[in-house]
């Protein structure tokens, strides 16, 4: 006999089973009873989603409304490629259709997002609480087209204007919440 998914209350005439519209598994009233916007499935006005499911979407939601802009319009990094210990300022910002990473400088990089295996954020300046911790750069790792190997690259805020200092550190901090929601769904 169908069960409820999380509380495994057994379906009737009385318990209907509702299906989650992100993970399309089947739960009681009770635990699919969120309504969440899911655009990322051409939903635009709210759908019943189970309380997991629920949450990444409004996570994704708030992501999609306030980092997105950020990671598209880009910042200036000082970046270094490798253990090269030459690094090139350059403007890092989110392609268009989302699916690379643009640089631009001298040189010009695109790395595809599905080749980044690890995204870390450096930051300076803690205190006993864990608070005034600001980013400063990043370091990541991704595959080259081709090859199975992990290339790294640094990336550094540029010291040089104080308004780009800003820009690079509120574009790191929408790296950050982009790669945790990018490892969430990585998960489901």
């Amino acid at each position: 006999c169908p069960r409820c998914m999380q509380c495994d209350t057994k379906f009737d005439f009385i318990t209907r089973k509702h299906h989650c519209r992100r993970c399309g598994k089947c739960f009681c009233d009770k635990c699919c009873s969120k309504k969440v916007p899911l655009p990322r499935m051409c939903f635009v006005d709210p759908v019943r989603q189970c309380a997991e499911c629920a949450l990444i979407s409004q996570k994704e939601t708030e992501f999609y409304d306030k980092q997105l802009k950020v990671l598209m319009n880009g910042a200036t990094f000082f970046v270094t490629l490798g253990t090269s210990d030459k690094s090139e300022l350059m403007v890092c910002r989110l392609s268009n259709n989302q699916r690379y990473l643009v640089l631009d400088g001298d040189s010009h990089y695109e790395i595809e997002i599905l080749q980044i295996s690890t995204v870390q954020i450096l930051t300076e300046g803690f205190t006993p609480g864990g608070g005034n911790t600001r980013a400063i750069g990043m370091i990541l790792q991704y595959k080259v087209p081709g090859s199975e190997e992990l290339t790294q690259m640094k990336f550094t805020a540029s010291e040089d204007f104080s308004c780009n200092k800003k820009l690079s550190a509120s574009w790191l901090a929408a790296m950050h919440k982009a790669t945790k929601l990018l490892y969430e769904s990585r998960d489901q």
